[in-house]
């Protein structure tokens, strides 16, 4: 890591496409803790550990499971540990964009309640998983335009 870079993350001076991957991965995080306090999750106690019947429902509104949780917690820690950083930053939004995207397009084409289904998913689980997909893309694209010069200089 170069000097005034260090320094830069150090005195709190972040870029947009790190500031984005720490409000990404912060909010993450607090859904995957939200999803664990009862009150905030509707029929807590039908919280299953995975698959399609799991009848809690973050909100009122997002069906979620343990492990639904669970992956909210660490994608969410990944997104604040990674935005320590540009490129790795960067490389959060557009993976985890990408990720939802997969989500969003197994969701319109997987049954809900299928087997296959490890993760329990709604209509608005769907939805907010496009949106989402979408927005974390276009953050870690929009805000990373210089990236392959910062490639380039991280080699040398």
């Amino acid at each position: 890591m170069k000097t005034t870079e260090a320094a830069s993350v150090r005195f709190g001076f972040r870029k947009n496409v790190q500031k984005s991957s720490l409000l990404a991965g912060a909010a993450l995080f607090l859904v995957g803790v939200l999803g664990f306090i009862p009150g905030v999750t509707e029929n807590y106690g039908a919280l299953a550990f995975a698959g399609h019947d799991s009848e809690a429902m973050l909100l009122g509104v997002f069906q979620v499971s343990v492990v639904h949780n669970l992956i909210h917690l660490l994608s969410g820690l990944a997104g604040v540990l990674m935005s320590r950083r540009p490129l790795p930053a960067r490389n959060f939004l557009i993976g985890a964009g990408v990720s939802y995207m997969v989500l969003w397009t197994l969701g319109q084409f997987l049954a809900l309640d299928s087997p296959v289904n490890i993760l329990p998913v709604n209509s608005a689980d769907n939805w907010l998983h496009l949106i989402m997909g979408m927005a974390l893309i276009g953050f870690g694209v929009a805000f990373s335009r210089d990236a392959p010069a910062r490639l380039r200089e991280s080699r040398a």
